[in-house]
């Protein structure tokens, strides 16, 4: 085991294996783009794996990826890797992963393709913030849903940055506290289960922290969005954009949730944390500039 892995991923993506949990599906281990779904009535497994399906391919249709060596960061069981691959056209995608038993399992599960074309897909074990790659090797780098998980977002912009190839391109999906956060107004319950008016911007982690485990824990950090797409223009990538697509995550996934039995109830409070604006999701997008160009 990685010695820089943080206990609660450890955990989480180790022994507890969070793919298997009922909340996810077909081993995907997302929360969901559920736009063209229908949320009025009861959603199924097939409407849960879908939605994971549809965030893969929000964020790999943002990237043109038709015949370019790709990397995702934070591959988990390689799913996407082989969308990528099979539904976008990659000619080779590399997963990479902090935990090895993500990575082995990634390997297990994706071991036809793998014995089939090896020269398409591989998994690697390293950290986002210290990528085992080499400088300029791929044309394309995605991340779904790992970024909240990630100590160092300027680290992770320099890497970025560096294994990328000029004119390559990045796209990450993830949650992050929104610009603006620390004046929302908070009306669900918090630590002392009451609201107000403002959380200030220290207080937005410990709100969040107050309503979900994930982050009172450590799994989860209440990165503003700011912090990662001020860590990409700050390494040189150009043309950084943050795109909001809450409105078609959280309703959906909390549907869903109701509808499931849970051992606990606290996921359900990702919905009032985004309506109190404390907290959203975001497609952000970039590219390296090509010298001279």
């Amino acid at each position: 085991m990685r010695d820089d892995v943080v206990p609660a991923v450890r955990a989480v993506y180790g022994e507890q294996d969070l793919s298997s949990a009922p909340a996810f599906g077909g081993g995907f281990i997302n929360f969901g783009h559920w736009e063209g779904i229908s949320l009025d009535r009861p959603l199924t497994a097939e409407d849960r794996v879908r939605s994971q399906r549809d965030l893969y391919r929000r964020v790999l249709g943002a990237l043109d990826g038709a015949d370019a060596r790709g990397v995702e960061v934070g591959c988990g069981l390689g799913v996407g890797a082989v969308l990528a691959v099979e539904e976008f056209g990659f000619a080779s995608v590399t997963g990479l992963d902090i935990h090895p038993e993500q990575v082995e399992r990634a390997r297990r599960a994706n071991a036809g393709l793998l014995a089939r074309a090896p020269e398409r897909l591989g998994f690697a074990c390293g950290a986002a913030e210290r990528m085992p790659f080499g400088d300029g090797e791929f044309d394309r780098l995605y991340s779904v849903e790992a970024a909240q998980h990630f100590r160092d977002l300027a680290a992770f912009g320099r890497e970025a940055a560096r294994v990328l190839r000029p004119g390559g391109r990045l796209a990450v999906a993830s949650f992050f506290v929104p610009d603006g956060a620390e004046d929302a107004g908070t009306e669900g319950v918090g630590a002392e289960g009451v609201g107000a008016e403002g959380v200030g911007a220290e207080g937005v982690g410990a709100e969040l922290a107050a309503r979900l485990d994930s982050f009172a824990s450590g799994l989860d950090v209440a990165h503003p969005v700011t912090s990662l797409t001020g860590a990409l223009d700050a390494v040189g990538l150009s043309d950084v954009r943050a795109e909001s697509i809450g409105g078609h995550v959280w309703p959906g996934l909390d549907h869903f949730l109701a509808g499931i039995d849970q051992p606990v109830r606290w996921p359900r409070n990702f919905l009032p944390a985004y309506r109190d604006g404390l907290l959203d999701y975001y497609v952000v997008t970039a590219r390296r500039p090509v010298e001279g160009g």
